[in-house]
């Protein structure tokens, strides 16, 4: 192996950058874990900068190159690059980590078509996922995404639902991906887009897509935003898929405190802790990385949705808040949530089911 190269090295992960000539004034490793600022300056060594840490407790790392004067960069020793929401980062695979099987399966033919729905908050683009073969006026269950086309390309929702199909995993289905417009203030429990996604993303949906048992799914604040929903318009969806969700309040979260929608998050989670009864019960299953900030509210809702009497369940993952964590437990976490509400891979058994959609 080069010198140079980034990897794995026993109890250690090495980062390394070539230039022998030193002509950058220095380097720091972005990172997501949370690792103290002291820990994260590289070195100067023979061939240029060096950083060792001790091998962190999750599967996978990902991380950039903070090059004085030039900013963020991918790692050029590394080709392991991965696509998100802002941009893309480097990745380390670690001991333990294995990429789903699903990834590898072909999956069933299907259409992608596109769907604007006018609502309180504007218009909502959607784009509907489809078996190819199975007419419009053919009942499915469906299976809506908050960041949907962003699930799609980071995630591979479609390609995970395709191959569950085909496999036998699951039962035909379609997929509705929502694109946020303006994704703060819609997902922030915000009371105009709960009426939008239920009272008029749902419907027009439905209205040209025969559907049952809807499942609402998202991941951080579009988590949040999915149990608002259900809260605000109880039996709209008959089970939930909470990924990393942002149940902020003032004791987990204080470093959250300058977002702009604080106020109004805090507010719908502690009406959620202090409630004496849900409104609804669906099926709730919830991820998040065993590392990442949002683990503790996590834990914090998972609880007392359980005391509230919903079949909620908090699965943690070793990895962080990123579109391959959330990819990574689509199977056997939303399977399992998708079977469970939905019945068997015909469709047809009963399962435990929360909503009036059923």
């Amino acid at each position: 192996m080069p010198e140079s190269v980034s990897a794995v090295e026993g109890a250690e992960v090495v980062f390394r950058l070539g230039d022998a000539a030193h002509a950058f004034p220095g380097v720091r490793l972005w990172q997501e874990l949370g690792l103290p600022a002291e820990l994260l300056e590289f070195k100067p060594v023979e061939y240029g900068w060096e950083l060792r840490l001790p091998r962190p407790s999750v599967h996978r790392m990902e991380y950039l190159f903070d090059i004085a004067d030039l900013g963020m960069r991918t790692d050029p020793t590394n080709p392991r690059v991965v696509g998100g929401a802002f941009g893309e980062h480097s990745w380390l695979p670690l001991p333990g980590y294995v990429e789903p099987a699903w990834i590898g399966l072909e999956p069933i033919a299907s259409t992608l078509t596109p769907l604007a729905v006018e609502s309180p908050v504007g218009q909502v683009d959607v784009q509907v996922w489809a078996p190819d073969g199975i007419a419009p006026a053919f009942e499915l269950p469906l299976l809506l995404s908050h960041d949907g086309p962003e699930f799609a390309s980071y995630a591979g929702l479609t390609h995970y639902a395709g191959a569950m199909i085909a496999s036998g995993s699951l039962p035909p289905f379609r997929l509705a991906l929502v694109r946020p417009t303006a994704r703060n203030l819609w997902y922030a429990a915000n009371p105009q887009y709960a009426t939008a996604l239920t009272q008029h993303v749902v419907p027009a949906v439905q209205a040209q897509y025969q559907s049952r048992r809807p499942v609402m799914m998202g991941a951080s604040l579009g988590a949040l935003a999915a149990l608002h929903a259900e809260w605000a318009f109880p039996n709209t969806f008959s089970g939930l898929f909470l990924q990393s969700g942002s149940f902020f309040t003032p004791a987990t979260d204080p470093q959250e405190s300058k977002f702009e929608y604080f106020a109004e998050v805090t507010a719908f989670v502690e009406q959620v802790l202090t409630a004496t009864a849900a409104p609804s019960t669906p099926a709730v299953a919830m991820t998040a990385g065993t590392t990442e900030e949002n683990v503790h509210n996590n834990r914090v809702l998972a609880a007392r949705l359980a005391e509230l009497g919903l079949d909620a369940v908090l699965d943690e993952t070793p990895d962080m808040h990123n579109f391959t964590a959330w990819r990574d437990v689509l199977d056997p976490d939303l399977t399992k949530l998708l079977r469970q509400t939905w019945g068997g891979a015909d469709g047809t058994g009963t399962g435990r089911v929360g909503g009036a959609g059923a």
